[in-house]
Formats: C-alpha cells, sequence, structure tokens
C-alpha cells in the first residue's frame, strides 16, 4: 500500500507551495463544474491575449471499490490517481473569444495483482482502458476543450471541442478528466426569464478516451481491425446500448456516425414556477424528450416545492438492431415485452423542503416496463431525484425511492463551511431483467474549502449497496473515493 500512501504524500507536496490570494479566481461545484472569474473585454485584437487568463489545476483522485468477497468476476481494487490541468480563455475582443485546455492523469495500481483492467469499476475513468490493455500505459493525456465562441447580444455560438451542460449532456467532470464535445452549440438568453440551448454534437470524447469517437456507436472489430478490447474504442459509457455495434449497424443499414442533436430549454416566466423542456435525437436511430415542472410554495422560514418530470423515449431504428436491453440480449429472452423496440417512458416526482441551510428531497421515479432508457453522454434520466453515486437506475420496470438531505449548499463553488449530502436509495428492480435488480444504496459525501486556503479543496465520498436476495450472485460493495483540488 507504500505506493498509494507515496501519491498522497506527493500530492499534498505539489499542492502546499501554491499559495495564492484570499479569493480564488475559479471554485469548482459540488457537481464538478467550474465557476471562473469575469471575462475580459479588449478593444484592442492585440489584447485578446495578453488579457486572457490561464487556470491550473492539480488534483488528486483516490478510489478504493472493495467487495464482501472477491470472486473471478469481481476484484476488490484500490486505485490512486494524479493529475493536472490548464486552462486558457482568452480576453474578448469584438465578441469573439477562444478556449483551450489540456489534462492530463496518472492512474496507479498494483498491475500485478489486477487479474483484468475490468475491475477499476469507477476508478477506470483515471486512465484509458484501451491504452492500457494495447500498450500498457497507465498515464492519460487528453486535449479536452478548443473552441471558438462569439456573443450577440445574450447569444453565444461556440464551434469546436467544448463542454456542453444540458439535461441529457454533462461534463460529469468528477474523475480527472471532463466529458467533451465536438461541434456547435447555441445557448441564448434573448427571451425574457428563458434559456435556450441547441447543440449539434458530431463527436464525444468520454472522460476514459484521448481522442474523440462517434456519439452512439460501440466498437467492434470490423471498426477497429487488430486491435485489443475494440469495445473500448467508441462509446464505451456505462448507459450506452451495448448492441449498437459497428458491425449490427452496417447490417441495418444505419449510419454508424450519426450526430447528437440537443435541445434544452427552461423557463422562468410565471413567478414560483420553473418549466423545464429538452430533447435529444440520433437521426434515424432514437430520440428522446423530458418536460419537468418545479413549482415553490415559500412559508415563513422554510419553502417547499414539488415536482413532476416525465420522459418519452421514442425508437426509429435503434431497438431492432441492439434491442430494448442497454445490455445485449440473449437470443429468445422473454424478459422485454418487445425485445426489439426501445420505446419507453419514464414519470418521476418528488417533494423538496428547504429549511435555512438544509435541503430534503423525497423523489420518486419509475421506468415503466418497457424498454430500457438510452442516455450515454453523461446527462442522468433519474438526476435530481433518485440517482446517488454511481447508481444506474432507468432499466426497464425500475421503481426508486430516494431520501436525500444537504446541508450548506451553494453555487459558487466555495464552500468554507462544509457542504454534506446524505442519502437512502431503495432501487425496486426486475429480476427477469438482471440478477442484482433490488438493493439499498447508502451515501455519504463531504466537501469543503480550507478557510484559510479556499483555493484547496478536498471531497470525501462513500457508498454501501447492499443487494437484496442477490448476496449469492453479487457480493455487496463499499465505494469510497478521496479528492483534492488545488486550483490557482
Amino acid at each position: 500500500m507504500h505506493r498509494y500512501a507515496t501519491s498522497f504524500l506527493l500530492s499534498l507536496g505539489l499542492l502546499s507551495p501554491l499559495l495564492m490570494a484570499d479569493i480564488p479566481k475559479q471554485a469548482i461545484k459540488t457537481n464538478g463544474q467550474l465557476v471562473y472569474q469575469k471575462q475580459k473585454n479588449v478593444e484592442n485584437f492585440n489584447e485578446i491575449l495578453s488579457e486572457g487568463t490561464l487556470y491550473g489545476r492539480i488534483r488528486s483522485n483516490n478510489f478504493y471499490f472493495t467487495y464482501d468477497h472477491d470472486d473471478g468476476a469481481h476484484e476488490s481494487a484500490p486505485l490512486a490517481s494524479i493529475g493536472a490541468s490548464l486552462v486558457y480563455k482568452s480576453a474578448s475582443w469584438s465578441g469573439f473569444d477562444f478556449t483551450l485546455a489540456y489534462y492530463g492523469s496518472k492512474a496507479i495500481f498494483s498491475e500485478s495483482s489486477l487479474d483484468s483492467i475490468s475491475h477499476l469499476k469507477p476508478a477506470k475513468d483515471t486512465l484509458s482502458r484501451y491504452e492500457y490493455a494495447n500498450n500498457g500505459s497507465t498515464a492519460l493525456y487528453a486535449l479536452g476543450q478548443a473552441n471558438i465562441n462569439y456573443k450577440y447580444s445574450k447569444t453565444n455560438f461556440t464551434l469546436g471541442r467544448q463542454l456542453v451542460e444540458t439535461f441529457y449532456t454533462k461534463s460529469n467532470d468528477t474523475k480527472m478528466i471532463p466529458n467533451s464535445f465536438d461541434g456547435f452549440v447555441v445557448s441564448s438568453k434573448e427571451m425574457p426569464q428563458t434559456k435556450v440551448t441547441l447543440a449539434y454534437l458530431a463527436k464525444q470524447k468520454l472522460r476514459d478516451h484521448m481522442n474523440s469517437h462517434n456519439v452512439f456507436l460501440v466498437g467492434d472489430s470490423a471498426s477497429a481491425y487488430g486491435v485489443t478490447r475494440p469495445e473500448w474504442t467508441q462509446n464505451d459509457d456505462s448507459a450506452m446500448l451495448k448492441g449498437l455495434t459497428y458491425t449490427a449497424l452496417k447490417a441495418a443499414g444505419k449510419p454508424t456516425d450519426a450526430p447528437l442533436i440537443v435541445l434544452d430549454i427552461e423557463n422562468k416566466s410565471v413567478q414560483n414556477l420553473k418549466i423545464n423542456f429538452a430533447a435529444y435525437t440520433v437521426p434515424q436511430l432514437l430520440s428522446q424528450t423530458m418536460g419537468e415542472l418545479n413549482y415553490k410554495i415559500n412559508f415563513h422560514g422554510f419553502s417547499v416545492t414539488p415536482a413532476l418530470r416525465y420522459i418519452q423515449q421514442f425508437d426509429h431504428g435503434a431497438g431492432a438492431v441492439a434491442g430494448a436491453s442497454l445490455n445485449v440480449l440473449v437470443a429468445g429472452s422473454s424478459a422485454y415485452k418487445n425485445p426489439h423496440s426501445l420505446d419507453s417512458k419514464m414519470i418521476a416526482a418528488r417533494i423538496v423542503t428547504r429549511i435555512d441551510e438544509y435541503k430534503i428531497n423525497l423523489a420518486y421515479t419509475n421506468i415503466l416496463n418497457e424498454a430500457d432508457l438510452v442516455t450515454p453522454w453523461r446527462g442522468f434520466p433519474t438526476a435530481g431525484y433518485t440517482r446517488s453515486m454511481g447508481m444506474y437506475n432507468w432499466k426497464a420496470n425500475t421503481k426508486s425511492y430516494r431520501i436525500e438531505l444537504v446541508k450548506n449548499a451553494n453555487n459558487t463553488g466555495v464552500y468554507t463551511k462544509p457542504f454534506i449530502q446524505t442519502s437512502v436509495l431503495y432501487i425496486d428492480g426486475d429480476e427477469t431483467k438482471s440478477t442484482t435488480a433490488d438493493s439499498m444504496f447508502y451515501y455519504a459525501g463531504l466537501v469543503q474549502n480550507i478557510p484559510s486556503m479556499p483555493e484547496l479543496q478536498y471531497r470525501v465520498r462513500l457508498g454501501y449497496r447492499d443487494f437484496i436476495h442477490s448476496s449469492s450472485v453479487i457480493s455487496n460493495y463499499l465505494d469510497s473515493r478521496l479528492e483534492f483540488n488545488y486550483l490557482f
């Protein structure tokens, strides 16, 4: 274990000499999104570089994923990682600016005792599994952002590799490198109390990939000939539709390079009412829509906000190619009513109560007994309702119930008072679709910026999953994560 201790000491040693001003020029929110200082506007083109800002980050993320008992398919695996990133944001000249960001990560684990790289579980995003399988590399470097932006009035037009924050697409920067996309995004606040985002995304670069890949394609030996683990060359996200391989799409006459088109709208025109609408489409394959209402009721000293969310998924041919399940179905399986259709729906409800610095969230989600929901771009259908760390609870015929307690939440990204989040989640799944359908998940998380040095933030996250009626099939596990970030 001395290798992991060494990485902890090294990361802290690198952090200690980098003291900055009392107020950081950037900060990290609890969801991993960065908050930057206001961009400078310049009148002369030759100042677009000199008046830009370079943002640095040193990061250490450490994982210990341990089972109650190991077996051939499950192995407890500690892993430490250290990395850094540099983000340069230019000044704005005549509405134009650009962003460049480069990221690096080095994973440290006992390779001799780890039977398979697949056992890294949530720590897999600290390196590229494909690069490790093919050349043994435990380091990952990636150009995460490279885009040019033009702002006119209250509308931004952004072209290139970028972080896209919508309901269906997220940077989800909770490991070492964010999830990014290559495409064109228009984001506007021209309409009163309304924000609209429209994105055309040609490529994606998942967190553990060095290069971009197709947004809705599983690699195979036909698309990546002669390599080890070709399924790791394209979209290998945990929520990806596994049967949508290059070979299967070709055989069905479907496009292998279809783009992802996303629409995201938020409206607050009516007092205390927030309306959200989102939709995505992958032409000739699949689409989905989401509608949500949140209504805030104020009382003396506290507020209550009931909310409803509805999702409908429309199959345009992907189901016939890959089936109704995220996993590849065995031929002749009767687990799904229509195994060749991805038409599906989700209904969700919650009540959020806020009292001073506390928030209590009681939530319920129900994926109807039709097909699994497909959203492999790090935006989660049950987020904000019943999703907890590492949970993928949107398979067909799955009901989830969660109670969550949060203290000291804010949007600044600076948590001198500890941000505390705890929750209990019960997942009631369908045993015909998964042997690990029913489970309890207990979560506790802590985020704090050191008050005397707010540039330094630590995060502790613990999740324990207790499988119900499945202990003989898969062991219960503890997912432990410790992260340090220093921003400069």
